[in-house]
């Protein structure tokens, strides 16, 4: 039973990734060309850099700014890896977490800073009450205001990179890495600040202001403002797991995160409002609760997504795409390892780096077979299968034999012999050779079985099926 529409049939030598599209494209306006639009993004962001640069340094001084500077920077590191780890079964591309700490680095900081002051001000005149202002302005204003600053670069994203934002932790990383923006500026104005009050009083060491404010933000809490945008990243990933036409709960699942954010925020903000052990009560009984159970929740999700993984590549190894160990090798985060340390060690940093991408197509191409088959693939899922299938095989001399190395290390039952086997899964014998033959019905069958070649086995010539002579797959994954 074919769950779609067959796949279309390959040429012998395999197009670009789009194949060609029959007729004139008229060329877009000037205003829709990349690097317009991302020339007026770049600007944006560094002239938002400049100005939340100026108004930082005029509050704190410079020699406070280049303090706060130095203790702000500690902890971006540990978080930006943290998040990138995470990320790690299917990774983005790095340009959207550039853009994703600068968007919360600068432009939501400067947003924040403007709209804070001008609402605290503004309620100072109007109740004539400048000390409820402040508790009201960190309270309610201040979460308001800046996690919607930070849920936009969520939203861009969203949008205008749709391939790259394909479930949870997709929302969790971008958010996480934008909120970690937004802290670093953040707790460069309250670290300086603190240093120029310590200037000002001559305290130092471990009694100064500074060194309480490091110890509350840096070393307490550098997870608090990526928590609280994390629900937001959680609402827009779930979103991404819903198909196009259920259009309201696109919209209320991002909406309800944000509302979660704010909550946690405006908690976490007026906690030194409820007494003297507020801070510390609401720090045990909400932020180490959330932190456990958020972090929870991306694990799962990232083994579900390896199961995933192994689930729906089968039905490419079935139709010829793919080699029996590799579902069981890409769905194993130890496999993927093995693979590319594998490759770098035999072939250099380059084969290293073609395994990489290999396994990032794989594991995309999965997601993109599972939400067909749930029926919540876009209308480009034919142009999207067929541009990730072409990435594969134009890297399969390194990555197959990678792979098949790594699953014979990493498999619970190693039972590999010559030969394919029949079906997928763990210890299917195998060999590489001609991949596939030329069958007289027309299609592509399994072939010859091959154990020779210098390290483990494997060789790269065209007779074993590795290279550029080896017959494109005609066959559908979708067709039984």
């Amino acid at each position: 039973m074919a769950t779609f529409p067959p796949y279309p049939t390959h040429p012998s030598e395999p197009p670009g990734p789009g194949g060609p599209v029959g007729g004139m494209r008229r060329p877009a306006p000037w205003w829709r060309k990349k690097w317009v639009r991302y020339g007026a993004l770049i600007t944006l962001l560094a002239l938002s850099g400049l100005v939340i640069l100026a108004l930082v340094r005029e509050q704190t001084g410079t020699e406070g700014f280049l303090v706060g500077l130095g203790l702000a920077v500690l902890p971006v590191p540990l978080l930006v890896a943290t998040f990138r780890w995470l990320d790690r079964v299917e990774p983005g591309p790095w340009r959207n977490l550039v853009f994703s700490f600068a968007w919360g680095a600068c432009a939501a900081a400067l947003i924040a800073i403007i709209a804070n002051s001008f609402a605290t001000r503004w309620i100072a005149t109007a109740t004539a009450d400048p000390s409820s202002a402040d508790t009201l302005g960190a309270t309610v204003i201040a979460p308001v205001v800046e996690e919607i600053a930070k849920a936009a670069a969520v939203l861009l994203i969203f949008l205008f990179r749709r391939r790259d934002f394909t479930g949870i932790v997709d929302g969790v990383v971008i958010a996480g890495i934008t909120a970690t923006g937004f802290a670093f500026t953040e707790n460069i104005l309250y670290l300086g600040t603190a240093f120029g009050t310590d200037q000002f009083s001559g305290d130092s060491g471990l009694a100064s202001v500074t060194a309480a404010t490091f110890f509350v933000r840096v070393i307490m809490s550098p997870f608090a403002h990526p928590l609280f945008t994390v629900f937001t990243g959680i609402g827009f990933g779930i979103a991404a797991l819903s198909a196009d036409r259920h259009h309201v709960r696109r919209v209320l699942l991002p909406l309800s995160g944000l509302l979660l954010a704010m909550g946690m925020h405006a908690l976490w903000n007026g906690s030194s409002t409820f007494g003297e052990f507020g801070f510390f009560a609401v720090y045990a009984v909400f932020m180490v609760p959330a932190f456990g159970l958020l972090t929870w929740l991306v694990l799962w999700t990232r083994q579900r997504e390896l199961r995933t993984v192994r689930d729906e590549l089968p039905a490419y190894t079935a139709a010829g795409w793919l080699t029996p160990p590799e579902p069981y090798a890409l769905g194993n985060m130890k496999a993927r390892r093995l693979a590319r340390e594998y490759a770098g060690h035999q072939f250099g940093r380059e084969a290293a780096r073609s395994v990489a991408e290999y396994e990032a197509y794989a594991t995309s191409l999965a997601f993109l077979r599972h939400r067909g088959r749930r029926g919540r693939a876009n209308a480009d899922f034919v142009v999207r299968e067929r541009e990730l299938l072409f990435e594969l095989w134009r890297r399969r001399e390194i990555a197959r034999p990678s792979l098949a190395y790594a699953a014979q290390t990493t498999a619970p039952m190693p039972g590999y012999g010559s030969g394919y086997g029949n079906g997928y899964g763990y210890g299917y014998a195998y060999g590489y050779g001609s991949p596939y033959e030329h069958s007289s019905g027309g299609g592509y069958e399994y072939g010859h079985e091959h154990g020779q070649g210098c390290g483990h086995g494997y060789e790269y010539a065209s007779a074993h099926g590795y290279g550029p002579t080896a017959p494109y797959p005609s066959y559908s994954p979708y067709q039984t």
